[in-house]
């Protein structure tokens, strides 16, 4: 197996035991982005020289015996959403497009202090706003299972990079499925922990009640052993929780007798690709062997999450996004006649398309007149959803679905319709109305050979019982075939 599609729990035996260097991974990692990127384009950034100094750094502590840990060594790749110090971060958009970030975010921190060596900034749909990385201000990312088709979004140039071996493991962040998503339609692990669970501190804002970071990895260890690297409080981020974070790789034992997998009905209906549900299902047998009981279980308000979701990131957009106007950083238009010539042209030619439609949906959701009828209503609804979610932890450990209602879809296929793009999100985004934590794990390929993911959720604050069932439908399941670019 080439070293660039192994996992971090395998390229940690052999850095330990001597058998390669993190000089050597990361070259390879680095050859292989030359050879395939120009079809995958899943990079915006390359940091190939100050990734050859981490991992020269990383070798020196392998010989001295006195290692960081398991991700010490690992070539891996960050989303351009996370500030990153001295680096270009321009969150997929024009308006950023020469934007370098002073400091580094959290998550960022927290993997370089861990050993990681970084790559590079990945594509992303502009400002997280989009499920197939067409929305990227620069150019689209492609599936490396099939580069006619979406790698999903907004994370997709993360999920495409660990598919096409162009990264170890990667960082991208949640907002209504963008990990989980592109992790489905890339045959990878994604992980969206629990609100709260993972620092914000240094991830340009999309919608604040709402994003959450998260790993995109080839298998479920490699996806526990990274969130262990980036969860914990963080005192610079007043939403993050002062909950202790547990050992999630020595807790994967793959026991998972006598627990209860709950199958919502309403994740079983109208949308769904009949090949999705057919993988899905089988997955429900997977673990049925391994002594898990299916339950049905009802979550009737599912059915106005994508309306709900769509009133609360906007109207939060409207406000995060009001920041770019030409005056402090970032693009500024520089023929304008007087300040509100500036102010529009910067930011009409600044912002794509999607991004200027969620800011006009959030600012009306917002104006006088119309805040209680439309984002004060979504918000009581994301109460009942989060109830309704809380009230089925009490009978089920954790719910199955589908991750996505198709697999991967052809690029320009949805771009010009906006409401079936967002139905793409329609079984993930009730997890991050609820807050709680989800899964994403590949269970098969369709007829045209693409990946499928099934999703597991759990309740807040519980990802190693999410995790330890991911990790023994997986094993189970078997081996899973690599991406054949």
């Amino acid at each position: 197996m080439k070293l660039y599609n192994k996992t971090i729990h395998d390229l940690h035996e052999d850095l330990k035991e001597g058998r390669v260097s993190s000089t050597r991974i990361t070259e390879d990692v680095f050859q292989r982005i030359d050879d395939v990127d120009d079809q995958v384009r899943a990079y915006l950034t390359l940091t190939r020289e100050s990734a050859m100094e981490s991992a020269d750094e990383a070798d020196e502590r392998y010989r001295k015996g006195d290692f960081l840990g398991q991700l010490d060594g690992i070539p891996m790749a960050v989303k351009d959403i996370f500030m990153t110090d001295g680096v270009k971060t321009t969150c997929g958009s024009k308006i950023l497009e020469n934007f370098i970030a002073p400091y580094d975010g959290t998550v960022v921190a927290k993997v370089k202090d861990s050993g990681a060596v970084i790559t590079g900034k990945v594509n992303m749909d502009e400002f997280a706003m989009g499920s197939s990385n067409e929305n990227s201000g620069f150019f689209p990312t492609h599936n490396p299972w099939n580069t006619d088709m979406v790698p999903g979004g907004s994370s997709g140039g993360s999920a495409s990079s660990v598919a096409a071996g162009e990264a170890i493991c990667a960082l991208g962040t949640d907002t209504g499925g963008s990990i989980r998503q592109p992790a489905s339609h890339c045959g990878v692990v994604g992980m969206k922990p629990t609100y709260g669970r993972v620092s914000r501190y240094g991830v340009i804002a999309f919608a604040s009640s709402l994003d959450q970071v998260g790993p995109l990895t080839r298998d479920v260890r490699d996806c526990a052993i990274l969130l262990k690297a980036i969860a914990g409080h963080d005192p610079a981020d007043s939403t993050s929780a002062k909950i202790p974070v547990p050992d999630y790789p020595s807790l994967l034992t793959g026991d998972v007798e006598g627990m209860r997998v709950g199958l919502p009905e309403e994740y079983f209906g109208e949308g769904l690709d009949p090949e999705v549900e057919e993988l899905v299902r089988a997955a429900v047998t997977i673990l049925e062997k391994r002594g898990m009981k299916p339950v049905p279980i009802s979550l009737p308000s599912t059915r106005y999450a994508v309306a709900t979701y769509y009133i609360i990131a906007p109207a939060e957009a409207s406000s995060n996004l009001a920041r770019y106007d030409g005056v402090r950083y970032g693009v500024r238009y520089p023929e304008a006649k007087g300040l509100m010539e500036m102010y529009k042209k910067t930011r009409s030619q600044g912002f794509g398309v999607e991004v200027q439609r969620r800011i006009m949906l959030g600012t009306f959701a917002l104006s006088a007149g119309y805040y209680d009828a439309y984002y004060g209503k979504a918000q009581r609804v994301r109460t009942m959803i989060r109830r309704e979610m809380d009230e089925a932890f009490s009978k089920v450990d954790v719910l199955l679905a589908p991750t996505a209602p198709t697999a991967a879809f052809p690029i320009g296929d949805r771009v010009d319709d906006p409401l079936r793009m967002y139905l793409s999100d329609v079984f993930t985004i009730p997890v991050n109305i609820a807050g709680v934590a989800g899964i994403s794990v590949p269970c098969g390929l369709s007829s045209e050979g693409l990946p499928v993911g099934v999703q597991l959720i759990g309740p807040s604050f519980k990802e190693e019982t999410l995790l330890n069932v991911a990790y023994a439908y997986e094993q189970e399941r078997g081996e899973f075939p690599e991406c054949p670019l």
